[in-house]
């Protein structure tokens, strides 16, 4: 599995909201906030596309767009295809669960790179109650979780790949493939995707001829608390590597009296915490980010399917 290099492509600007329990959260300098989870709309769907229409509004306000790459958890990625659907610009929707807005910058970054765009915007969002009344249950059923479950994030995120010089630059990326070692739990989101988390990791940087510690920092997806440590030792044992400087975003993201049970989950989780919390910290300059997503529907995994996993990687320098 080959791994992209690319040559004079940045990441330009970029624009984050977050809802209730997101400002609540460790997340620092974010743009925008909310309190209601209907985020003055008539349901959490309109309320998840009014969050991806305000991110590309605010990315326009600045930036000529040539491409919009978006993706999302909804049924049919409906909640990035309605935010995008009257703005005039070419939209690719692309589904990689979790892990979409890596591959939103992977695929943005290849084509800034063949100088056929100039900038693109990679879009993503979730919402903690239309993504559990999709693949779990309503919040007013009130069924218990086991403590591997994982809490969707509310918060959507759009970013500006662009030739145009800036501090953040995209080096290379490797698309991951898919994984599936037999977990049918899909309360149990960590052990599906660290698997694949790990192959993709070990593959970018064969690829690349590098160590782990070569980077400041590993900034994997949404493993969760539990998932993560599934990483650690899984890589250890397959590839007789530490992973010492690895940290998860959905373990991250939330306090510790907040009660998300393993921590944080969906395809915003990543770029929030990477945007929000990392970017403002000058420690780290050499960053892989590691997009994790599960691949299931509740149609297979009532029929009692194993749940495949997939992972990409993009490798950050801040200047």
């Amino acid at each position: 599995m080959p791994s992209l290099k690319f040559k004079n492509v940045y990441l330009k600007d970029y624009f984050t909201i977050v809802g209730p329990k997101e400002k609540q959260s460790k997340l620092k300098k974010y743009d925008l906030d909310f309190d209601d989870y209907y985020f003055e709309t008539k349901t959490f769907e309109m309320a998840e596309i009014k969050m991806q229409k305000m991110v590309i509004d605010n990315l326009l306000k600045k930036n000529n767009i040539d491409y919009i790459i978006g993706g999302d958890l909804i049924n049919q990625i409906a909640i990035s295809s309605y935010a995008a659907r009257n703005c005039g610009i070419p939209f690719v929707g692309i589904y990689s669960a979790c892990s979409s807005f890596v591959e939103a910058l992977l695929l943005a970054s290849t084509i800034i790179d063949s100088e056929n765009a100039q900038n693109i915007i990679c879009l993503t969002s979730s919402h903690n109650l239309t993504a559990e009344k999709q693949y779990r249950y309503p919040t007013e059923y009130g069924n218990t979780k086991p403590h591997t479950a994982t809490t969707t994030a509310t918060g959507a995120v759009g970013a500006v790949v662009s030739k145009e010089k800036s501090r953040i630059m995209i080096k290379n990326g490797t698309f991951g493939k898919i994984i599936d070692l037999g977990v049918n739990d899909a309360n149990h989101m960590g052990a599906v995707m660290a698997p694949a988390c790990a192959d993709t990791i070990h593959n970018h940087l064969i690829n690349n001829k590098k160590k782990p510690d070569d980077y400041d920092l590993i900034l994997t997806g949404d493993l969760g608390k539990i998932g993560i440590n599934i990483l650690k030792e899984y890589y250890k044992n397959a590839f007789n590597e530490t992973l010492n400087n690895v940290v998860d975003s959905g373990s991250e993201i939330y306090k510790q009296n907040q009660d998300t049970y393993s921590g944080g989950s969906g395809p915003c989780c990543l770029p929030l915490y990477f945007f929000c919390n990392i970017l403002t910290k000058e420690k780290y300059h050499k960053i892989l980010l590691v997009g994790t997503g599960s691949l299931h529907t509740p149609v297979l995994v009532n029929q009692h399917q194993t749940i495949p996993a997939i992972s990409h990687v993009i490798e950050i320098e801040v200047l």
